[in-house]
């Protein structure tokens, strides 16, 4: 894998970092998690991330990647190529969760084929745990990351960072395991507003939004709306689709890079300061709900 990090060398915790310098970070491993293991364990070590493990069953996969401080779960997102994956995105019939509600059949297959191993190890765990994901890694990741509180797991999850994830579960499931989760989307990114609301499906966590210009933004539906016909406009006119074109793991991982590059060379407008702030006082709260329509 031909890939250079962007974020820091990890020289102390995690939860040392800015959030955004922890969501570029996470936005990398989720990038990585497609990655085969051997390629995988070199590119982290460039950051002093010294433990790597695959997990694979019936297809469903998910990496571990450790420090001495913090141990990592990226789930594998959608690989068009791979029928296990396409399956489960199409399978959205709503079933029977093990924490509380209803949530998507085909994510939760791919997690009950992968948590018993994922679990028999996290079991020995001490370290900060996180969990991330894009994609169906996202959705993987958001499941994985509530059973935690319902095994015999000792650490419960820190935060959870997602990227382009679809809704996972209903009201009542996004609403009762309280965990930090955040949420990045870009712009026309298809795969966030799916499954729709009509089927019973609801977001969960703090959106952190890029507007059609890749900028950080707190909008209004009315300014969201305008934004997303910015953005489907222009991508017409470079000859792409932008409804999948903003899905792309890369395109995450540039947008959160300029937010951190402009966030610390305090060159940020006051709008992507303003959608930070709101983000980091919600998240800072000490009761989280989770729930987001």
């Amino acid at each position: 894998m031909n890939f250079i990090f962007k974020s820091r060398v990890l020289d102390g915790p995690i939860s040392d970092l800015s959030l955004l310098r922890r969501s570029l970070l996470f936005a990398e491993l989720s990038r990585i998690a497609y990655g085969s293991e051997a390629s995988a364990q070199e590119v982290v070590s460039q950051i002093n991330m010294t433990e790597t493990l695959f997990f694979e069953r019936d297809g469903s996969q998910a990496y571990i990647f450790g420090t001495q401080h913090d141990c990592v779960v990226a789930c594998r997102g959608t690989e068009p190529c791979e029928w296990n994956d396409i399956r489960a995105d199409l399978n959205a019939v709503l079933a029977l969760a093990e924490t509380a509600g209803r949530v998507h059949r085909g994510f939760k297959k791919e997690v009950d084929d992968l948590w018993p191993i994922l679990e028999m190890h996290l079991q020995a765990n001490k370290k900060t745990l996180w969990f991330a994901g894009h994609s169906l890694g996202g959705a993987m990741s958001t499941i994985c990351a509530g059973r935690c509180f319902l095994s015999h797991i000792p650490s419960t999850p820190k935060q959870l960072f997602t990227f382009g994830s679809p809704r996972v579960g209903n009201r009542n499931y996004v609403n009762h395991v309280d965990l930090d989760h955040v949420r990045w989307v870009n712009n026309n990114d298809i795969v966030t507003r799916v499954p729709p609301v009509w089927l019973g499906y609801r977001h969960t966590g703090q959106e952190m939004y890029f507007n059609a210009f890749g900028d950080l933004r707190q909008l209004t539906s009315w300014q969201r709306s305008k934004d997303r016909w910015r953005g489907m406009w222009m991508s017409l006119r470079k000859g792409r689709v932008d409804h999948f074109s903003d899905h792309i793991m890369d395109g995450y991982v540039a947008n959160v890079y300029r937010a951190v590059i402009e966030g610390e060379e305090n060159q940020a407008s006051t709008k992507a300061k303003v959608a930070l702030e709101k983000a980091e006082k919600k998240i800072g709260e000490p009761k989280r709900t989770m729930s987001q329509a």
